[in-house]
Parts: structure tokens; C-alpha cells; sequence
């Protein structure tokens, strides 16, 4: 990784100060160059193409997002409305983690630029958008080549003519918006949580409590799905089976390594066909599937044991699947894996068949924990009757987790949402959630028979409320035990 000459101070003061003063140049510790002649400096301005992008598209999206920011307004009269994308954040040393823009600001806007800001100005009965970005890279101060976060380093950004045309909403320097924000007038509500220096510049003119109900209005705006947020996900749900094929194809060379084979399978197809991963896949074999995030993805892969891949690819507009498949690694499920596989499955069609418009969203966690209660007084692992199992939460200690969760640009969407909006509330039509019941033997449980210890099963689909009940959004992906062991087969022998 090349080492770069910045601005003195830091990229980011340079950024603050503005264009005015030009920053002196230094050289990064222990680089090996020790500075810029005037000679070079002036060479470096001249003789550059014009690579200007005109007559751009609209991105797919710009018409939703403009809806979108519509109701935004509707619901916030007379107030100005901040929206920040997020900054880079510090890995180590001189490296930054991958950026990903708010999802917040991503669903008004299209956009994922770091540092963005979306600010809605109230103008007559409703809002003026403004979207504040960085511009190009300056060519005249030396930026472009002498910042690590300049041109030639880390890629070209949108001029913030193009910004416009992409996004169909007027563009501004973001440089120049915290003395803006510091002068305005008026109630102000921010989104918190991504950019600092935003913040300091409202300080004395919102409330945290002020401020959560404009995340919470976000939050809730997100449960209804559009056409195209439903097109994004069936998208994901599509690269996530592909990503799922690609991993049985390569069981045997996971077994010669560890789970991270499995991890970097399935991560290639998520980058080569999306954005990324939409969360840290787990890949857990043996009896780290009982661990419900287990994300180290270091054990070791055997023949004989299950398989717990939860995995989903992450669209380039940042919407995520989020799909979970139990797999015998070699093939064949053993009688009693296939038992409790069966029951996980039964439950997990109890659950899908209680997603339909009108419907309280509990309804299909109830339904997937009785129908997994009745296995276990069955299997006489906990004493009945069921719903004195069920009244006192005794199944829990196998059954852990929630049956599902709204899913969209969050894999956990919507998360701010009030409980009478969301757990406590009713199914519409354009909502998407997942459905994934489990059953968890921990190693160490000795209330269970031995054979049962270490055994994890989890089945999860990505499911869409529709008009006359639900779709299945990854039902190209096997669930029934018969057919996932003729799916793999015929992965393998192809």
C-alpha cells in the first residue's frame, strides 16, 4: 500500500479550512519524499483532460427516493431536516473500514458518498432538498494527488454537477455547511450517530428527543416496501442461492481447511454480484451452530456433522437478503438430525403460512414456537402440558431467539421503530420479514441426551407480505431434508 504527502495537520483540517489558505505540504512520517518542488506543484496543475460526465441518467431509484423525501416532509412541516451520510472510520493507523453510507440517508437520497449530507429546508408548505458532497478533488491546491483521500489515491468522486443529474436533487459543497448550520434559524432536527462536526454545528439547536422521533419516522417509513426496494431484495435473495451453490460445490475443500473457506466462498459471490455482504456471515459447523452469531467462522469442517450457513448478499443499493440453510456436510443427514431438522422445518411452515396482510406480526412466532414445544415435550425433553411450556417460556432454552424481523437496507430494518408500529403491530402488504425458527443443543447442556449435544438447526427464508397472503423471496433454495440432499447431490456431481 503506496504511502502519500498530505495537506499539514490532516486531510480532514484541510478539508475544514476551506480553499482559502493553501495548506503547506508535508511529508508523512517516515515517507520518502521530503516535500513538493514549486516546479512539480506547478506541473501537476496542467495538462489533465476534461473527464467531466455530462448528460448523466438518473439513478433507478430517483423517483422513489423524491416520494420518499416528499412524506418526510409532509411529516415535519416548517422544520429543517439534517441527514448525514456518515464519515470514514479509522481501521488502524492510516487504513479506514469500507464506507457505508446511513442507511437513512441512502433511502432519501440514492447515495453513498461519505461525508454527504441531505438537508431539507422548509420553503412554503413543504421542503427544499439540498444535497451537501464533496466535490471533486482539487487540482489547484494538489489535493487530487497529494491527499490519501484525494483523486489518484482512493478513486474519482462525483463533481457535485453530476451529483445533480444523478440524483435529481440540487448539489452544494459540504464544506461549507457547518457555518450554514450554525446560522440557521428555526426547529432543526438531526439524524445522530453519523457525523460529529454536523452535530457540533446544531448543538444548541436540537434535543435528543427531538431528534429520536425524526429516526423513529425513518425507522417506520421503512416497513412498506416499494416496487423497487422489492425488486432489490428479490435481487439479493437470487446472488444469495447462487452464493449458497457456491459453497456446496466446495464442501470438500472446506474440510481440508476450516469454516472460512465457507465465509470467503460465499463473500466472493456477495462482492462479485453486490456490494457486500449485508452482515458478518455465519458459517458454523458442528457445534458452533448452536451459537446464533457465531462470525469467527475458524473450526474445523467434518464429515458428519451440520452445516449452520446464515448468509446474505448485500445489492449495490443496499439491500440485503438474509437466509439461513442447516446442511449435512456430507450429503446425507444422520436419523436424528433429520428429526430435528424436520421439526425446525414444520415450525418454520407453521410460521410462513401466519404471514399474510391483517395479520398480528406475532402471529407467526407463535405459531413456529408451539409447533417446536410440541417436539420437545414429544421428545420428553421438557414436561408438558404445551401450554403451560409456553405460558412459562421453558422451550426458550432450546429455541433462543425471536422467529424473525423486518429485513430491507438494515438485515434488522427498522429497528427504531415504535413496539406498537412493529412487534406489537399488524401485517400490510409491501412489508418483509424473515421467518427463521431454530432448535439449540448446546455441547454442554446435560438436560438433553447425549446425541442431541452439539446439534444446531436453523431454517430461515426472506418472506414478502403480498395482497392475498406472502411470496417466498428465496424459495429457490431448497428447505424439505429429501430435497436438499438431491440439491447437493446434484451440486456435487456437477
Amino acid at each position: 500500500m503506496a504511502e502519500e504527502l498530505i495537506p499539514a495537520d490532516s486531510d480532514e483540517a484541510a478539508a475544514a479550512a476551506g480553499a482559502e489558505e493553501e495548506q503547506p505540504i508535508k511529508q508523512r512520517k517516515n515517507g520518502l519524499y521530503p516535500g513538493v518542488s514549486d516546479e512539480l506543484a506547478e506541473n501537476m496543475t496542467s495538462g489533465w483532460a476534461d473527464t467531466e460526465l455530462r448528460d448523466l441518467e438518473p439513478i433507478a431509484q430517483a423517483a422513489h427516493t423524491a416520494d420518499r423525501r416528499a412524506a418526510l416532509s409532509a411529516r415535519f412541516p416548517g422544520e429543517r431536516l439534517v441527514i448525514p451520510s456518515g464519515n470514514l472510520k479509522t481501521r488502524s493507523n492510516d487504513t479506514e473500514y469500507a464506507f457505508r453510507a446511513s442507511t437513512e440517508y441512502a433511502y432519501l437520497t440514492g447515495d453513498q458518498s461519505e461525508d454527504g449530507v441531505l438537508v431539507l429546508e422548509p420553503q412554503g408548505g413543504g421542503h427544499r432538498a439540498t444535497m451537501y458532497l464533496l466535490p471533486r478533488s482539487d487540482r489547484e491546491n494538489g489535493e487530487f494527488w497529494l491527499s490519501g483521500q484525494g483523486e489518484l489515491w482512493v478513486g474519482r468522486r462525483h463533481s457535485l454537477a453530476e451529483a445533480e443529474q444523478l440524483l435529481g436533487i440540487p448539489a452544494e459543497d459540504v464544506r461549507e455547511l457547518p457555518e450554514k448550520l450554525r446560522e440557521a434559524t428555526g426547529p432543526v432536527r438531526v439524524v445522530r450517530g453519523h457525523d460529529a462536526a454536523i452535530e457540533a454545528a446544531l448543538t444548541d439547536k436540537v434535543t435528543a428527543e427531538r431528534d429520536e422521533e425524526l429516526r423513529v419516522t425513518l425507522s417506520e417509513a421503512r416497513a412498506v416496501k416499494d416496487a423497487f426496494e422489492i425488486g432489490e431484495l428479490q435481487k439479493a435473495c437470487d446472488s444469495t442461492t447462487r452464493g449458497f451453490e457456491d459453497v456446496v460445490k466446495v464442501l470438500d475443500k472446506a474440510e481440508a481447511t476450516s469454516e472460512r473457506y465457507i465465509e470467503g466462498t460465499f463473500f466472493l459471490r456477495a462482492r462479485v454480484e453486490g456490494n457486500d455482504v449485508g452482515y458478518g456471515s455465519i458459517c458454523a459447523a458442528g457445534p458452533h451452530a448452536t451459537t446464533l452469531h457465531w462470525v469467527r467462522n475458524d473450526g474445523p469442517v467434518r464429515s458428519g456433522d451440520l452445516l449452520l450457513l446464515d448468509a446474505g448478499v448485500e445489492t449495490h443499493t443496499l439491500y440485503t437478503a438474509d437466509v439461513t440453510r442447516t446442511l449435512p456436510i456430507n450429503g446425507r443427514y444422520s436419523e436424528l438430525q433429520r428429526t430435528i431438522y424436520d421439526a425446525v422445518y414444520d415450525a418454520q411452515e407453521a410460521g410462513i403460512a401466519a404471514v399474510k396482510p391483517g395479520a398480528k406480526y406475532r402471529d407467526f412466532h407463535d405459531a413456529a414456537q408451539r409447533v417446536l414445544t410440541e417436539r420437545l415435550v414429544e421428545w420428553g425433553l421438557v414436561e408438558g402440558p404445551v401450554e403451560r411450556v409456553l405460558e412459562l417460556g421453558l422451550q426458550r432454552r432450546w429455541t433462543l431467539h425471536g422467529t424473525g424481523h423486518m429485513l430491507g437496507m438494515d438485515v434488522h430494518d427498522c429497528a427504531a421503530a415504535r413496539t406498537e408500529a412493529y412487534v406489537d403491530g399488524t401485517l400490510e402488504p409491501g412489508m418483509c420479514l424473515t421467518v427463521e425458527p431454530g432448535l439449540y443443543f448446546q455441547a454442554d447442556d446435560l438436560t438433553v441426551p447425549e446425541e442431541y449435544r452439539g446439534i444446531g438447526v436453523r431454517i430461515e427464508d426472506d418472506i414478502l407480505v403480498t395482497e392475498d397472503g406472502n411470496r417466498n423471496l428465496s424459495a429457490a433454495l431448497p428447505r424439505r431434508a429429501d430435497e436438499v440432499e438431491a440439491w447437493m447431490a446434484a451440486l456435487k456431481q456437477g
